[in-house]
């Protein structure tokens, strides 16, 4: 499922117009990312918990040329599945 698709399934779900139901997923994503990207987690209860997780530098290699590089450091986004949403998936 994409974007476009996604909202055409909220609207059906919501009965709402496809244009209202746009902007709700728009914004949605938007705060979902702002307040990710400033390190706050985003908890949904049963569903899961967006969250900013720090990844430490790290040696790796090129594969071209099997040469050592050092992978920097970064910081990365993570969603974690609530047990109702495990449990959901686990059943189909």
């Amino acid at each position: 499922m994409n974007k476009s698709e996604l909202i055409s399934a909220v609207a059906a779900k919501a009965e709402i117009q496809k244009k209202d139901a746009e902007k709700a997923v728009g914004a949605l994503l938007d705060i979902i990312i702002e307040q990710v990207a400033e390190g706050e987690d985003i908890r949904i209860v049963g569903f899961g918990t967006f969250e900013r997780r720090e990844r430490k530098e790290r040696t790796g290699s090129d594969p071209r040329t099997n040469e050592k590089i050092t992978i920097p450091a970064s910081k990365v986004p993570a969603f974690k599945a609530g047990k109702a949403f495990k449990d959901a998936v686990n059943q189909k």
